[in-house]
């Protein structure tokens, strides 16, 4: 059902329509989804069901978070955002970026090089037109794994965070060793090899704990159960880095 009406509308409405009017379109279709069920960490809306999307995973039809966004959205909400008055967000979902913007006491930026997104800034990881030692909280979800040079990328999330500061990174991960190479440029080649076209590599958990522990920071890597009624995923890891 989601499927068809997001296709039924992109046909209709220009997308910059259909994002400028997104929330008011998502209020009035969540309506067919009302339940006792669910509930939605972002938006709280209680749900009969979530919408599985082709690839499996559980979207929201309210405010539009995946699994991946409700899990970081409750990650958060552990205590990260008590004492972090300034946050860098990387190329957010929409659903978060909004959530974040309501978060009393914290100075929240995003940024996003590739157009996709919509962000408050366009900086390039790998040199961050950010002054040193100036950042609370960094999130960096799903985006080193576009990144050729990322242990670049990693001197500068070092570079701009404060003393005891903190990331929370995710990317796709997989079993073993890090599997890279940059003989592969296709957007064809890189899809069969890294699981999408833009992607340059594919992580294990201990290998990105090694590339960030390389650049000072100290690792911590938690795994997390299922959440059937808030809708996450089992097994998702998430890395919490702190500059020390």
């Amino acid at each position: 059902m989601y499927r068809l009406a997001k296709k039924i509308l992109s046909k209709l409405i220009p997308t910059k329509q259909l994002v400028k009017h997104e929330v008011f379109l998502r209020n009035a279709y969540s309506i067919l989804y009302t339940g006792s069920s669910h509930q939605c960490p972002v938006c709280s809306k209680k749900l009969r069901t979530f919408s599985t999307l082709p690839n499996k995973d559980l979207l929201c039809p309210k405010c539009g978070s995946l699994s991946r966004d409700r899990r970081l959205w409750t990650v958060l909400n552990t205590g990260f955002l008590d004492n972090s008055p300034s946050v860098l967000d990387f190329s957010p979902s929409r659903c978060l970026s909004r959530k974040m913007k309501t978060v009393k006491g914290i100075k929240y930026m995003s940024t996003d090089l590739s157009g996709n997104f919509i962000a408050d800034f366009k900086y390039d990881i790998t040199q961050l037109d950010v002054a040193s030692n100036s950042l609370d909280l960094i999130i960096c979800y799903h985006v080193l794994e576009h990144i050729e040079n990322d242990a670049k990328a990693m001197e500068e999330l070092y570079r701009v965070l404060k003393p005891n500061g903190k990331a929370l990174i995710q990317t796709p991960f997989k079993e073993g060793d890090i599997y890279e190479d940059f003989s592969i440029q296709s957007p064809q080649e890189r899809e069969i090899h890294f699981g999408q076209d833009d992607h340059v590599r594919v992580y294990s958990v201990n290998g990105l704990k090694g590339r960030l522990q390389n650049a000072g920071f100290t690792v911590n890597a938690t795994t997390y159960k299922a959440d059937v009624y808030h809708g996450l995923a089992n097994n998702e890891t998430v890395l919490t880095i702190t500059k020390p």
